[in-house]
């Protein structure tokens, strides 16, 4: 990995990150992480997006399939799948320090259209040594912060270069499916965005099918394929993960985000939590909250 890059992730994330070790920064999309020490597992489904770990380790659990990330190493998540990640590599003098991007697959899709050459055929696996192209970009883009003139006129075109070295590199493969509109993947990723925008609500899996323009057996197929749940199981998830987040960065009752997030009944939605994280949702949270009092 670029030291130049370990540098400028240290540097940022000490004078910007928030009490998660999350430093949000001026271009969309873009997130540096600082841990100090190892964390319990963490639960999301993710948006596409490319993860660079410039020092320390994550261990990656997306489906049947897990993984380490390691410095020097990227991931790609290429679709919205249910992922578990903890970070097992960080101590105070050596902190964990990562760059993400999500992934925008009507950029991909222009890259795509503009590059002579063909996409590189290898194997697409999750996680792979990151290019010099990629972590020489990130570096670029973190740095043109200490511009702040320069910020508006050229982040966008940073961005759009990333996207071109993606394609370009390792994760080409993986990344070129989401920008093709009439791709399994993206027919299925619209789907995905009306379950994450009504999450709350009740959604039929026969409009979810018709906004994928596939029959609902087909579209049922397509879905668990790529996510590697049901539709009706990935909504659950959302609703759990959302309820979580309520219940310890907003302080609410179990009940009371148990309602905010669709659920009828306390007592199905206590299982469903238990059966995803392992703990009734008072009891996980409370040991959530220690763990992360413990780090400070």
């Amino acid at each position: 990995m670029n030291a130049a890059l370990t540098t400028a992730i240290d540097r940022f994330t000490r004078a910007h990150a928030d009490a998660n070790g999350i430093a949000r920064t001026c271009i969309p999309g873009m997130t540096l992480l600082r841990a100090t020490g190892t964390q319990d597992v963490k639960y999301a489904i993710e948006r596409p997006l490319i993860c660079l770990v410039a020092q320390g380790a994550k261990h990656v659990t997306m489906g049947e399939i897990s993984f380490t990330v390691g410095s020097g190493d990227s991931m790609v998540v290429s679709s919205n799948h249910p992922t578990l990640t903890r970070i097992v590599e960080a101590k105070q003098s050596e902190p964990y320090l990562s760059f993400s991007l999500r992934l925008d697959p009507a950029l991909i899709a222009d890259c795509i259209t503009e590059m002579n050459t063909a996409l590189s055929l290898a194997d697409s696996a999750t996680s792979q040594n990151t290019d010099h192209e990629v972590s020489d970009v990130a570096l670029r883009m973190i740095s043109l912060h200490d511009r702040p003139a320069s910020l508006s006129p050229l982040r966008t075109l940073l961005v759009r270069e990333m996207h071109h070295w993606l394609l370009a590199g390792r994760h080409g493969e993986a990344i070129a499916r989401l920008g093709f509109p009439n791709s399994h993947t993206a027919r299925i990723a619209r789907a995905i965005d009306i379950i994450r925008a009504e999450f709350a609500t009740a959604i039929s899996i026969e409009r979810l099918a018709g906004v994928a323009g596939m029959s609902a057996s087909t579209f049922h197929h397509h879905f668990r394929a790529q996510t590697s749940l049901s539709p009706i199981q990935f909504q659950k998830q959302l609703r759990l993960i959302e309820a979580r987040r309520l219940m310890l960065s907003k302080g609410q009752t179990s009940s009371a985000a148990a309602f905010a997030v669709g659920y009828a009944s306390v007592q199905q939605f206590t299982r469903d939590y238990r059966r995803l994280f392992g703990l009734p949702p008072v009891r996980e949270t409370e040991k959530a909250r220690q763990a992360s009092q413990s780090e400070v």
